[in-house]
């Protein structure tokens, strides 16, 4: 089973929809293994976008970043990593597709509801950032016999 790194941004606390997003990576049929609110300070922001800080947005990304709490999720299934970057959408909210997230809930590229991680190695290493290890919760989903084949569950 894959983890990965869900990040409800400040916009999706502020317009309500928290609670629509979760559901509809839950209805996929991802578990949700651990969940917190938290506020982001620039400190983990400089780690988590990183790869960003020379560029001219780094700035504003940071501030939207910290304008309210954000509501961090690991979620866990088959693909998970793949299965929640589909759903989220292109990063362009008017880019996304209807049916995704971004495509459904935003119209910008910073302010697009949800962070998610892009590769199953970075999902390790977010997790890692704003999870500790007794933060995420070991379960088996008693619905998961009826989403997926004993194979991919690997009970053969």
């Amino acid at each position: 089973m894959e983890k990965t790194l869900v990040l409800l941004k400040p916009g999706a606390l502020q317009r309500g929809l928290v609670g629509e997003v979760i559901s509809r990576f839950e209805k996929r049929g991802l578990s949700l293994i651990g969940i917190k609110m938290m506020q982001l300070t620039d400190e983990i922001l400089n780690e988590h976008y990183a790869h960003l800080a020379d560029k001219p947005f780094f700035g504003k990304l940071k501030d939207s970043m910290m304008a309210a709490p954000v509501i961090a999720c690991c979620f866990e299934g088959v693909e998970a990593v793949a299965v929640v970057r589909a759903m989220a959408g292109a990063t362009n909210g008017r880019q996304a597709a209807p049916g995704t997230i971004r495509g459904d809930y935003c119209m910008s590229n910073q302010q697009n509801v949800v962070h998610t991680s892009d590769s199953v190695e970075n999902a390790a290493v977010e997790v890692n950032r704003f999870f500790k290890k007794e933060e995420l919760f070991k379960y088996s989903p008693m619905s998961w016999p009826f989403q997926y084949s004993t194979d991919e569950l690997g009970n053969d």
